[in-house]
């Protein structure tokens, strides 16, 4: 997998000034309930080429680890950690309908007593409690890729989710030629980056496409078998259905599969995320295109700011990683390899 840092200027100017302390279909581990991911292991001085704090810690719990997004999202966070010569764990439940395992996983990363916690909530108000409990304990905590609904996070590093889901909607819109039913498949309405890449998408279609309408909107906790489960049904409610869009990995490769199990091959299938098979899916033609964010600059972002915290610089309230529209005519240019993931 190639190193991901430079999608944006801010990432350039961060890998430019580290020595002065500036500023995802992957397979979890085989662990037990609780410990669905990976720890990373301790990149101090004899590791990393950055000041060796080998006694600072940074905790990062991720939403997954059914998905390379988040084995991507990984990568950038240990790039970060070697860099610095600090210690970053990466953890995260089984796959992301598991709240209850994703809550105890923070709670673990907790008492640990780590310098800073990084988390991407999958439910928005079910992290709360823990995240209160860090507040008082003076431990900062960073948002990655999914904020919460609170004002604890000192920062938050992710995509424009609203935004990237409306520039999914304007291709959808351009390739149906403006008007026909489209469907959604989201991955849940709990966590952050599931309500803004629905709503974005939705909001854009209402106020930019009269003769467009979304007939439906589903759920498949981003599982690639209920994901396609959902599809079939969906295109046999709706016959007539113009288009499909996925908002996350596992999403869009159920659109993927369903769309090819039942034949209909008139359907436009726009995705969210730059998996291999949503790569091939493009390629082959099934899926029109899909939306790539930087997960390795998300990573690399979320350690470089904890990073920064812990050692009183200011950061920004939001960390904007970027994203890009990519199809079948521009997957092999450089900018969008360097931000796709196999």
């Amino acid at each position: 997998m190639r190193r991901t840092i430079g999608t944006t200027a801010a990432i350039a100017a961060l890998a430019l000034g580290l020595s002065a302390c500036s500023d995802a279909d992957g397979n979890g581990a085989d662990g037990d309930s609780d410990n669905g991911g990976e720890v990373s292991s301790d990149n101090g001085d004899d590791n990393g080429d950055g000041n060796g704090d080998e006694d600072l810690s940074i905790a990062l719990i991720s939403k997954g680890f059914q998905h390379q997004f988040w084995q991507s999202v990984k990568q950038g966070a240990d790039e970060a950690a070697e860099e610095l010569g600090i210690t970053v764990t990466f953890d995260g439940p089984d796959d992301e309908s598991e709240v209850e395992q994703q809550i105890n996983q923070l709670q673990t990363a907790l008492d640990s007593n780590p310098d800073a916690l990084g988390i991407a909530a999958l439910d928005s108000q079910a992290a709360l409690p823990i995240l209160e409990e860090a507040e008082a304990r003076g431990i900062p905590i960073v948002a990655f890729d999914s904020g919460v609904e609170s004002d604890i996070p000192v920062t938050t590093a992710a995509t424009d989710n609203k935004a990237a889901a409306a520039e999914a909607a304007k291709q959808m819109s351009d390739l149906i030629g403006n008007e026909g039913d489209v469907a959604v498949i989201c991955h849940d309405q709990t966590s952050v980056t599931g309500i803004d890449r629905r709503d974005g998408f939705v909001e854009y279609i209402e106020e930019n496409e009269p003769n467009v309408e979304v007939v439906d909107i589903q759920y498949g906790g981003g599982d690639h078998l209920e994901s396609t489960n959902i599809t079939r049904a969906i295109l046999e409610s709706n016959p007539d259905l113009a288009g499909f869009y996925g908002c996350n990995e596992g999403s869009a490769i159920g659109l993927v599969n369903g769309i090819e199990e039942t034949g209909r091959d008139d359907v436009v299938v726009v995705g969210f995320d730059s998996g291999k098979a949503q790569i091939d899916a493009i390629r082959d033609g099934v899926m029109a295109g899909a939306i790539t964010q930087n997960p390795v600059g998300i990573g690399y972002e979320t350690v470089m700011a904890a990073y920064k915290i812990i050692n009183g610089e200011s950061v920004d309230s939001e960390i904007d990683t970027g994203f890009y529209w990519y199809d079948a005519d521009n997957i092999d240019d450089e900018t969008i390899q360097d931000v796709i993931y196999e």
